[in-house]
């Protein structure tokens, strides 16, 4: 055996890594169901629902690029064990959170270790696979766990909040870390790869532009889009970004080198994969409150809901995506994922206070599912394909930043926007016993539109700027790790 890539044990090693990636995905949402009760107990403004959800997917976001260049300048599985034992720390401190500030900083250091981790394991699935086939298959279970572990968060938040308390949302990620840490064995030591220095100017300008740029559009929805508190930090956050592709330019041992974007696939992927998860961000936060706001639905109901979500991820990414993919490539199966993912989307505009949801909410909950399915394995796999073996860690850090930081503009924008709407509902409709009902509907379907929105625009990007054909490795690239 050649470490993990024998034939028999590489595939343990994928359910090891897709474990890992379920644990730090489901924690995007896993809180959402659960941040009633926690509010309840803890007393905090509603806007701080808002900030554990996106502080969360900013402090993944923000700091993945770090993270995925420690991962070749330390080596893939020492980052991996590191990135577990922190994450379950960090778990078990918001688990027994009794403040509003031990909580949110518990989940700002999720973000932060789920940073370190998520790059290490969809690297070693990279370095792990070596022929199409078998490659193909591998990204698409692993696409299908990503992209349903945000439904699986919800389903997961709903049962642990209604039969034993929110507090169980943070202690359920020790177990699994705990499982993914006792096959960690199986995986075969790899060499560091990239032991330069890391780049601080590049590290410093990326993180604070991120974050001024998510805090600019997060105030949006309190402030308004003409707010000082809205228009400086988006400005400040765009001339960092800004910077920061200068830096990389002239940088030495560059944070992101620019080869690993310009290639025509990967960048592809990354801007598909922000607008993606910008739209299923938003979907799923305002979902949550329309279901158990308007609907009544218990929590346990709530996660229930989502189930046809995942049940559609599953049948597309795992049994046809990637055959589609072996034949046709990303761009075809990509674009026709965004479309029926936004045409599940449009299913769902039309429901209201007193839907039904068999009737009114199923057959949209399942066509959406099935267009993300044919969305995310592919998304993974073009951004990694190519990828020299010095940069594997940094591009499968850069197409999960791409994710998150999506998400959390994602939140954002979608809360700006459905608030927005709110309030013109609000300012045009006399006062009513059905009023609060009304705005609820109204703020969903808002951020029903807003990703309908942006995946007509990944569609788009899909079609221009992928490539036609099937992803292959480059002939000329050096070898991966374990080839």
């Amino acid at each position: 055996m050649a470490g993990a890539n024998s034939s028999s044990r590489r595939w343990w090693v994928l359910g090891i890594l897709t474990l890992s990636q379920l644990m730090v995905v489901l924690d995007v949402t896993i809180v959402n169901i659960a941040l009633p009760a926690a509010q309840a107990e803890l007393g905090f403004a509603d806007e701080g629902r808002h900030w554990l959800v996106t502080g969360y997917a900013l402090a993944f976001g923000s700091l993945l690029l770090i993270g995925g260049r420690l991962s070749d300048a330390f080596g893939r599985r020492r980052m991996l064990v590191i990135g577990l034992i922190g994450f379950a720390i960090a778990s078990a401190t918001g688990g027994f959170a009794q403040s509003f500030e031990v909580l949110l900083a518990a989940r700002l250091l999720q973000g932060a270790f789920g940073a370190v981790l998520a790059p290490a394991a969809l690297s070693l699935v990279s370095t792990t696979f070596e022929d199409r086939v078998s490659r193909i298959r591998a990204f698409s279970i692993f696409g299908a766990v990503s992209s349903a572990g945000g439904a699986v968060g919800l389903l997961l938040g709903g049962l642990l909040t209604q039969y034993l308390s929110w507090h169980w949302s943070m202690f359920v990620n020790v177990p699994i870390a705990v499982v993914a840490l006792a096959g960690v064995g199986l995986i075969a030591g790899q060499a560091a790869v990239d032991r330069t220095g890391l780049d601080l100017p590049g590290a410093a300008t990326s993180v604070a532009g991120m974050v001024a740029l998510v805090f600019g559009l997060g105030n949006a929805e309190q402030g308004g889009w003409l707010d000082v508190w809205t228009l400086a930090p988006i400005a400040v956050g765009l001339a960092l970004l800004f910077a920061f592709v200068l830096v990389e330019r002239r940088a030495p041992h560059p944070l992101l080198p620019l080869r690993v974007v310009i290639d025509r696939n990967r960048g592809a992927a990354n801007i598909v994969g922000l607008l993606v998860n910008g739209g299923l961000f938003g979907v799923f936060l305002f979902a949550t409150f329309y279901l158990t706001e308007a609907l009544g639905y218990s929590p346990l109901q709530t996660g229930l809901s989502f189930v046809p979500v995942v049940l559609g991820i599953i049948v597309t990414s795992s049994l046809a995506g990637s055959r589609l993919a072996a034949r046709f490539g990303p761009r075809s199966v990509i674009t026709i994922g965004a479309v029926v993912a936004g045409i599940g989307l449009m299913m769902l505009t039309g429901a209201g206070g007193d839907s039904d949801f068999v009737a009114n909410i199923l057959p949209g909950m399942i066509v959406y599912g099935l267009g993300l399915g044919l969305v995310f394995g592919r998304l993974q796999e073009a951004a990694t394909a190519r990828a020299e073996r010095r940069d594997i860690g940094v591009a499968s850090a850069l197409i999960n930043a791409s994710q998150e930081v999506g998400g959390a503009i994602g939140i954002a924008l979608t809360s700006s926007l459905a608030a927005g709407a709110a309030a013109a509902l609000v300012a045009s409709a006399p006062a009513s016993e059905g009023l609060a009902l009304a705005v609820t509907v109204e703020s969903y379907r808002a951020a029903l539109w807003v990703a309908v929105g942006l995946y007509a625009l990944a569609a788009v990007v899909s079609v221009v700027v992928f490539r036609r054909g099937v992803v292959e490795v480059d002939p000329d690239a050096e070898p991966l790790p374990g080839h």
